[in-house]
């Protein structure tokens, strides 16, 4: 069993940064690979980055390439996502997921099966 426990939405102006935090526990060694996915009111959950556990190999959706950035610290059991240049597009809630299946560095929700609860991200124009 994997626990996740998201951090760090906050309410920002467009041009803003933040920092998300995601915290797991539990069978770490057991996940191919880790992502952030989002939701914003009335839309689907979409996937933002994805990374390989352990690894450097990353995917990104389009509307965040060259803005946002995945990382892991292994040493910590934790992931990341930093998020720049941000627009009020970019507001949703923010979800970090993890899979024992061979991921491929997907984007999609089927392809993960341990989510957090996740953390509130607005931003301002």
């Amino acid at each position: 069993q994997v626990q996740l426990v998201e951090s760090g939405g906050d309410s920002v102006q467009a041009g803003g940064s933040l920092r998300l935090s995601c915290a797991a526990s539990g069978y770490i060694s057991s996940m191919s690979c880790m992502a952030w996915f989002r939701q914003a009111p009335g839309k689907e959950r979409e996937g933002v980055a994805a990374i390989v556990t352990g690894g450097s190999m990353r995917s990104y959706a389009d509307s965040v390439k060259g803005r946002f950035t995945i990382s892991q610290d292994n040493a910590k059991n934790t992931l990341y996502l930093q998020m720049d240049s941000l627009k009020p597009e970019d507001t949703a809630m923010y979800y970090c997921a993890a899979t024992t299946l061979w991921c491929e560095l997907s984007l999609r929700t089927s392809r993960y099966n341990y989510w957090g609860q996740g953390t509130q991200v607005t931003v301002s124009s």
